[in-house]
């Protein structure tokens, strides 16, 4: 099977996309206001947790056109705290309100209008229901169990160790089954974080993209990640047979997703050239 990789805002890639022609969308968009993934109009780092949602809502649309009338949608995205993020920066960068430091930390430009210090945002809510509203039928809500907190440690409030998953369909008819896995009769997936030694800062574990892929999809069948990061969406469909499409915005990102889906033994294309024909991997011609 073949990973096409595409260099670019998807919201700019996802129109070169024919209609109909994806079975499964699996992918983990940038937190709000978590980190400067260093790319000029990225999206993540809006005012508010509403600009996101309507980012991610301009860019919803354009997943329904290109998804299949029976297609599925996960999104996985996790919360942040007011003033600070979900544990960078802190109170000091909010009032200095600038970031802390280097490429990629953790900080906040300026405290989000409309939240007190210190509260959390509640961001994943406010985006599922927007998308709701702009026409997705939201099915269902996953805890992912991280088993291990992923922040230091925290004096005032437990510290977070879970993140949220979101079933979105197109339409009434969609294709998710089960697996015939005992996680799939559960809305609480216990999955460890994988560790990053790709030069990534935020690698989606491959067991989550598989149980998202494996209970969407048959062998053949086309996924997509618009936000394909380190690659694991593509490395994951590839080894259960599966074609996939990952966009990706910052370039060395797009690197490393290339080096990822290759040391995997997958074939991959990028930069538009793909390596499918335009009928076989979606692209509108």
């Amino acid at each position: 099977m073949t990973v096409t990789i595409r260099r670019g805002d998807c919201r700019d890639v996802l129109r070169t996309i024919a209609d109909d022609s994806v079975h499964c969308v699996v992918t983990s968009p940038p937190y709000f206001r978590q980190r400067d993934y260093g790319a000029d109009g990225q999206i993540g780092q809006e005012a508010t947790p509403a600009d996101l949602a309507e980012a991610l809502c301009e860019v919803g649309r354009e997943l329904r056109r290109v998804l299949r009338p029976d297609g599925s949608f996960w999104l996985n995205i996790g919360d942040t705290y007011a003033a600070g993020g979900n544990g960078g920066g802190g109170s000091l960068v909010a009032k200095r309100r600038q970031w802390t430091g280097a490429h990629e930390r953790k900080g906040w430009r300026r405290q989000s209008p409309g939240f007190k210090e210190k509260d959390i945002t509640l961001t994943p809510f406010v985006v599922a229901d927007m998308l709701r509203a702009d026409g997705w039928y939201l099915r269902s809500t996953i805890i992912w169990d991280k088993m291990v907190a992923t922040e230091p440690p925290r004096v005032d409030r437990p510290s977070t160790a879970h993140e949220y998953l979101f079933l979105l369909a197109k339409s009434e008819q969609y294709t998710v089954r089960n697996p015939g896995e005992p996680w799939f009769l559960s809305t609480v997936w216990t999955i460890r974080p994988q560790p990053s030694y790709t030069g990534h800062p935020a690698v989606m574990p491959a067991e989550l993209a598989r149980r998202c892929i494996i209970s969407s999809t048959q062998p053949g069948d086309l996924v997509l990640d618009p936000f394909g990061g380190s690659g694991t969406t593509g490395m994951v469909a590839d080894g259960l047979n599966r074609d996939a499409i990952l966009i990706e915005l910052n370039p060395e990102y797009a690197e490393i997703a290339e080096r990822r889906v290759a040391d995997a033994g997958g074939m991959f294309a990028t930069a538009g050239t793909p390596a499918l024909s335009s009928k076989d991997a979606g692209l509108a011609t």
